[in-house]
């Protein structure tokens, strides 16, 4: 989908974070903007940014595991901007359980709600609005870097990313024949608000009872001479760069939007230990056949190197 410019983006959990950074970098390519947040205050502070610049916006407050609210946010982001081209599944949250049997049956619920059930509301409820005009449109879902190579402590997460790569790699398959396209946006990292988003948006009915307050980082020292012994934030992509990958991705109709090369030599050894993982024996040919989608699925030979960032 190379034209943007006049089309409708509905981009969840976009008052913040990469998903503004998004909303920003499609507005800057000339699309009708919906901010659909759970957040009403935040959707409030992002709104100017948008109308100073000319750019055509409308903010939705939406609980994106509310399938009945979902219908009405669509209906109202067609009442006021027409056809939906674009939908980007980008509302999420954190949980920092640690291992899986530390986690409670609140954190699961809290977890799988928005970052799984979340998702396939928004593909329900808003696919077959833009399969329906038949003018072409793409979906966006933000995983993770995090559901390609995990990481240790956070197995709700990983498992929750990982599911939605997978899940998008077969919404491709499926649309292959239409002009919508799909893509799994898997960022690294990104400066954003998640951890505090999620304790803000986190319903009391999936709080934890008894449970301790989130660790708090360190104080300054007072000293203003004092300096940390090495400033991370600079190693963080800005969400305004993660959003224009977004963008990109979708004019090139990319199966995998990604943000970090750095994380190449980590997938490399992933891949090559599950091949290492499958049985040294003869293959059969009729097997194959019969198992054609396993055994080969050319979605996969779909996707190109981006090349560098053309953006300014």
């Amino acid at each position: 989908m190379e034209n943007l410019s006049g089309k409708v983006a509905f981009i969840t959990g976009s008052a913040s974070g990469i998903g503004l950074g998004i909303a920003k970098a499609c507005g800057r390519a000339g699309m009708k903007v919906i901010i659909a947040d759970v957040r009403q205050n935040a959707i409030d502070d992002v709104l100017p940014y948008f109308k100073e610049r000319g750019w055509l916006v409308h903010g939705i407050r939406l609980d994106v595991t509310d399938r009945e609210a979902y219908a009405k946010a669509a209906d109202e982001a067609e009442a006021v901007f027409g056809k939906i081209h674009v939908l980007v599944n980008n509302a999420g949250v954190e949980v920092r359980s640690g291992p899986l049997w530390q986690a409670s049956f609140n954190d699961v619920d809290f977890m799988v709600g928005v970052n799984i059930k979340g998702i396939i509301n928004g593909i329900q409820i808003v696919l077959p609005r833009i399969l329906a005009h038949g003018e072409g449109g793409h979906v966006v879902t933000t995983a993770s870097q995090s559901g390609l190579t995990v990481v240790p402590g956070a197995s709700l997460y990983c498992m929750a990313k990982a599911g939605v790569i997978g899940l998008m790699e077969t919404l491709a398959c499926d649309l292959k024949d239409t002009n919508v396209g799909a893509s799994a946006f898997c960022p690294g990292p990104v400066v954003g608000n998640l951890s505090k988003s999620s304790l803000e948006v986190r319903p009391d009915s999936l709080k934890n009872e008894n449970a301790s307050p989130p660790p708090q980082a360190p104080a300054r020292p007072a000293d203003s001479d004092a300096k940390p012994a090495f400033d991370f934030g600079k190693l963080f992509m800005s969400a305004e760069e993660a959003g224009e990958r977004v963008v990109r991705g979708i004019r090139r109709n990319d199966l995998y939007i990604l943000t970090h090369s750095e994380f190449r030599e980590g997938m490399r050894a992933k891949v090559e230990a599950i091949m290492r993982a499958y049985p040294d024996q003869p293959v059969n040919e009729d097997f194959k056949k019969v198992f054609s989608f396993l055994a080969y699925n050319p979605i996969y030979d779909t996707q190109t190197t981006p090349g560098a960032p053309d953006w300014e």
